[in-house]
């Protein structure tokens, strides 16, 4: 029998986009520290559609990982906790009509696919890192760059703080 997990860490990214496969790193790492029984540890990679199903599941904290172009320099880890959208599937552009297979990962969009079928979604945070190149245009580029793979460690020390932080 499978216990349910309160806490889900979702790795996000594409592993042919350079700094883009920041949250898969960091998930294949955590995936192999030991966890508290209740928490799921899973890389979702660009499968969008995948990822709001497992939102469907009713959790305490949801804390996807991933790349986060915000601005600052390359290496940079944030934690955010974003506003999920309400969504409004009679606008256009708003639903997930652009992209009905998910890939390439919007959050944004799961978080809104996860809410129109009805999920129960608990608190979402966002551990991300200011990606320094995703390769070039067409081409991509295989592994992370220097300071992304350093910010690794310190992006598997923030989750596992938060998820001891996070009350049972």
């Amino acid at each position: 029998m499978t216990t349910q997990s309160r806490i889900l860490v979702a790795g996000i990214g594409n592993v042919f986009l350079g700094d883009d496969a920041f949250g898969v790193e960091v998930v294949r790492r955590l995936a192999k520290r030991p966890q508290p029984e209740d928490v799921q540890v899973a890389d979702f990679g660009i499968r969008g559609f995948d990822l709001a199903l497992a939102l469907l599941d009713p959790r305490q904290l949801t804390i996807m990982v991933d790349a986060a172009p915000r601005g600052g320099e390359p290496g940079t880890l944030y934690t955010i906790e974003p506003e999920i959208p309400v969504p409004d599937i009679m606008r256009p552009g708003n639903g997930v009509d652009a992209d009905p297979t998910l890939h390439g990962l919007d959050p944004v969009k799961v978080l809104r696919l996860a809410k129109t079928m009805g999920g129960p979604i608990g608190r979402v945070l966002v551990v991300g890192c200011e990606p320094k190149s995703f390769g070039e245009e067409l081409e991509g580029h295989m592994g992370l760059s220097e300071p992304v793979a350093a910010a690794v460690d310190g992006a598997i020390a923030s989750i596992e703080a938060i998820i001891a932080d996070t009350p049972a």
